[in-house]
């Protein structure tokens, strides 16, 4: 087996189009690279293959259940089907973790691709968010099969967002017709103001820009609400300031916060809610184990915790 073994992935519920997406690229002369293909197949659909069709030479198909997702048995089908490439039709209904925790040593992943029924996204969003989060979080492209013009972009547009900014969003409409996604996502503060004002209900949003896009802060004024984190590793004056916050669903509460440096003889204790005015340096610190975003605090006040139900900074 070579070192290094390309994955593709293809994630969604059933019937989301998976299956047909996966046939029509197998028919592509281009995506035979010669590589020997092994299509690991976990979730049976109403979809079957027509492996007569593809236009790949060297490949196999691989049916595996829950059961079998794991390393040694990976590995095993692997060597026995001499992969050098695999593409694999993931279960809508388990956690990628489980995936990744069973992939043998060599195995990359190189593209993540996703796939909704439009007419049900909505309501698997509503009723399974952890499950539409994870399928969302990785992916390089998602595409939203059988769309409709009154279903409307806005509400799927806002909920791939909230999960990640990376992927490509495609609307393929009843009929073949396809559009990118074309809505702007402007953040909901002035990033250009003289002091950056983040409302309590923002903080999710703007937590996340700094720490994806931090150089765009350096030398920035941000004025927030807080919670404080003491460390003891962290040197005298020092603390952390952030938010709890929610991604997907209550399961993955955590707390996200920011590194301040300020007067020693500021006094707060553990989980102190702060209402901070700050400057974003950007420099390495321990805590970060890189560069990030320090703040250098020009005033910190002791203010009022935010009622339980805004307590938790979100997307939604």
């Amino acid at each position: 087996m070579p070192k290094e073994v390309p994955v593709y992935l293809f994630l969604g519920f059933l019937d989301a189009g998976k299956t047909k997406f996966i046939q029509e690229t197998f028919e592509d002369e281009r995506f035979d690279s010669g590589e020997r293909t092994l299509l690991l197949v976990c979730e049976e659909g109403e979809e079957e293959y027509t492996p007569s069709r593809f236009a790949v030479e060297r490949f196999s198909v691989v049916k595996i259940d829950e059961a079998g997702l794991n390393m040694p048995n990976l590995t095993r089908i692997a060597r026995e089907n001499k992969a050098e490439r695999v593409v694999v039709e993931w279960n809508g209904m388990l956690l990628l973790d489980k995936l990744f925790e069973a992939m043998p040593d060599g195995w990359l992943i190189a593209q993540v691709m996703t796939f909704f029924d439009a007419n049900t996204f909505l309501s698997y969003n509503t009723n399974m968010r952890q499950l539409v989060f994870d399928k969302i979080q990785y992916a390089d492209m998602v595409v939203f099969n059988r769309f409709r013009d009154e279903l409307g972009k806005e509400a799927f547009h806002k909920i791939v967002r909230a999960a990640s900014r990376r992927p490509d969003i495609v609307y393929e409409y009843v009929g073949g017709r396809a559009e990118y996604d074309d809505i702007e996502d402007p953040l909901p503060f002035d990033i250009h103001a003289p002091v950056i004002e983040i409302e309590d209900r923002d903080f999710a949003y703007f937590y996340r820009d700094i720490r994806e896009e931090t150089d765009k802060y350096e030398g920035k004024t941000v004025h927030f609400k807080g919670i404080v984190a003491l460390d003891r590793k962290m040197k005298e004056g020092s603390f952390g300031i952030g938010r709890l916050v929610m991604t997907c669903c209550a399961a993955d509460i955590a707390y996200h916060g920011l590194v301040c440096e300020g007067d020693a003889s500021l006094d707060i204790r553990m989980n102190d809610w702060l209402d901070l005015t700050a400057r974003v340096d950007i420099e390495y610190h321990k805590l970060y184990g890189t560069k990030g975003p320090v703040l250098k605090v020009f005033t910190a006040e002791h203010t009022a915790p935010l009622p339980e139900e805004e307590e938790v900074a979100t997307f939604y």
